[in-house]
């Protein structure tokens, strides 16, 4: 039997290492179907219940996994479906190769069903590399620039192929004008800055009195010499919250998240400092960095393209965070007192009380901050954690303590609606050995969640440790929206845009014959975590949460809470059931960090 171009196609990816590819069916890609059926199913196609959650799926793998992630859509809608997931994983730099369907050649530019300019639609979000494949000897070569380039662009890239070229007979490129051959290798490879830029950012980072360090994704590989460097400029380390599994929360040092989700130690730290280190991170919100002046400052990153544009370094190395810093702590001196050290650590001990006392204060009916401080002391040493956007990422980001072993991630710079589960279960095929747990708003559950735990149900017995526990934040409200539209317009909840309908999550966990559990009181809350963590398969753990609790920012006031409160309770009384009474006594319980 002759090779097809859609055998070639699994073939290579096979020979990539790919074992996974996440998808949706549809007649724009039968030809790659059918070479499923003959490849026995290698790489595993992994079933979705939209194109969307392909994306998401494969980044989530991606970013637990460190290897590529692959999806695969029909042409037109499927295609244009994936896309989102995309912008996900171009703004969060993970390797992404998408390989979608098209119509058959002959159809090309006839406005026939489901024709879309796909490369056109493809070119920015796969603006490193987008192809569409018209012959084939084209292959093997496109297939390895875009996971090359994927790889070492940390982007997405895009492969089209014509429903009628996947069913040509395969045949390589010849040692001919106009033919271009390819190669496997993907040789590892290292940047590391020039000696005078390293003296240059050690001159600045010796003089300083006061050091913090900034750390995002980009320095994960660099655990270690993160530490040795702290400790050599006694400095403390925030950490972006794409950052947030790179160091240790245990260390007395680590001021956790920064940012309007971070913590009040991370915004002392920053506001305080003579001198930053930023260490594989584009954080992109230079309020809660130093102010301009302030602070003398030095940034590491892999990506030229990513340097200075953040806060006004005077010296920016380009190279690897691990190779960079291993070259530049022997020039860092160790001579600094004690004094801003303890410092940092007695701030970051007084906001873990601050933290435990809102954990504690009384809700209506559970008070969301409790739902994470509970889960927090049972996390599974090797828990994969996954956050959705919305209020649940201000708990996510401020209670949960990453120990060594842990991962987590959740969607940083697109902060788009709905990963949390798709991320999760990309991450369980990443890891089918490690626990993953998914916080979840009930928006983001109801724009997708729940159909995603369809999928949850279909591979759950591929895993070795089955445990998939998603917890849904069940407050009927769509409630970052909500706080913002308080805080920043000064306006109460808008309820035609904000208001959900009240969703049986637990139960419809059940009709797929998962584990559902409805926790609806405080003291159940704890019970409700270990039914989801001992289960065997994956769960929803369903908590009714208070929409009342405010996510308060780490740089807040008294009085600029008090004005939120206020604005809230605007033209209540004409609103039945807008916002309770009690609302502005709540937000005083719930900043007990209040300025001297």
């Amino acid at each position: 039997m002759s090779v097809k171009v859609s055998d070639h196609i699994l073939q290579r990816l096979r020979e990539w290492g790919v074992d996974h590819v996440f998808g949706y069916p549809g007649d724009g890609i039968n030809g790659l179907l059918a070479a499923w059926g003959r490849a026995d199913n290698q790489p595993r196609f992994v079933q979705s219940r939209h194109e969307e959650m392909s994306a998401f799926e494969a980044v989530g793998y991606a970013k637990f996994s460190g290897r590529l992630g692959v999806c695969v859509a029909t042409s037109g809608p499927g295609a244009i479906h994936l896309l989102n997931g995309l912008y996900d994983a171009k703004l969060d730099h993970v390797p992404v190769l998408a390989i979608v369907g098209q119509t058959h050649r002959t159809a090309m530019g006839g406005s026939y069903q489901q024709e879309v300019d796909l490369h056109t639609l493809f070119k920015d979000v796969a603006s490193d590399f987008v192809e569409t494949v018209t012959v084939p000897e084209q292959l093997p070569n496109v297939i390895d620039r875009a996971i090359r380039t994927a790889y070492a662009r940390r982007s997405p890239t895009a492969l089209i192929i014509p429903g009628d070229v996947q069913e040509l007979d395969y045949s390589p490129p010849t040692h001919d004008f106009k033919m271009v051959p390819s190669s496997l290798d993907r040789s590892s490879w290292t940047a590391v800055p020039s000696e005078e830029s390293l003296r240059r950012a050690a001159e600045i980072l010796n003089s300083g009195d006061k050091v913090a360090i900034l750390v995002g994704q980009g320095a994960a590989g660099a655990r270690a010499e993160v530490e040795q460097i702290a400790g050599r400029l006694k400095a403390g380390v925030a950490k972006a919250l794409l950052g947030k599994d790179v160091l240790s929360d245990e260390l007395p040092y680590v001021t956790g998240s920064i940012g309007l989700l971070g913590t009040r130690p991370s915004y002392e730290l920053m506001r305080d400092c003579d001198t930053l280190l930023t260490i594989g991170s584009s954080f992109p919100y230079s309020q809660f960095l130093p102010d301009f002046g302030k602070a003398r400052a030095v940034q590491i990153d892999i990506d030229p393209h990513m340097v200075g544009m953040r806060y006004p370094y005077e010296v920016n190395l380009i190279g690897d965070a691990k190779a960079t810093l291993q070259q530049l702590i022997p020039l860092i001196g160790e001579d600094r007192g004690p004094e801003w050290y303890d410092t940092i650590c007695d701030n970051v001990s007084r906001w873990r009380e601050v933290m435990e006392r809102r954990a504690q204060q009384s809700a209506d009916p559970i008070n969301p901050e409790y739902v994470a401080h509970a889960l927090d002391a049972l996390l599974p040493q090797n828990a994969i954690i996954t956050s959705d956007s919305g209020s649940a990422a201000n708990w996510y980001a401020r209670h949960l303590t990453m120990r060594p072993g842990m991962r987590s991630s959740l969607s940083g710079t697109l902060a788009t609606m709905g990963p949390g589960v798709p991320y999760a279960i990309g991450a369980k095929f990443a890891h089918p050995d490690r626990p993953a747990i998914a916080l979840v708003g009930d928006g983001a559950m109801q724009m997708n969640g729940l159909a995603e735990m369809i999928t949850a149900a279909k591979y759950r017995d591929l895993w070795e440790d089955p445990r998939l526990v998603v917890a849904v934040f069940n407050n009927r409200d769509l409630n970052q929206v909500t706080w913002e539209m308080r805080a920043m317009s000064g306006a109460p909840s808008f309820l035609p845009s904000q208001e959900l309908p009240d969703v049986q999550y637990a139960a419809f966990a059940r009709s797929l014959g998962l584990t559902g559990v409805r926790v609806e009181k405080p003291e159940d809350v704890e019970a409700g975590w270990r039914a989801g963590l001992e289960a065997d398969g994956p769960a929803v753990i369903e908590f009714l949460t208070d929409p009342a609790v405010p996510p308060i920012p780490p740089h807040a006031t008294w009085e600029q809470m008090e004005a939120t409160a206020a604005s809230v309770l605007k033209g209540d009384a004409d609103r039945a059931g807008m916002v309770r009474q009690g609302l502005k006594a709540k937000v005083q319980e719930f900043l007990p960090h209040r300025e001297k």
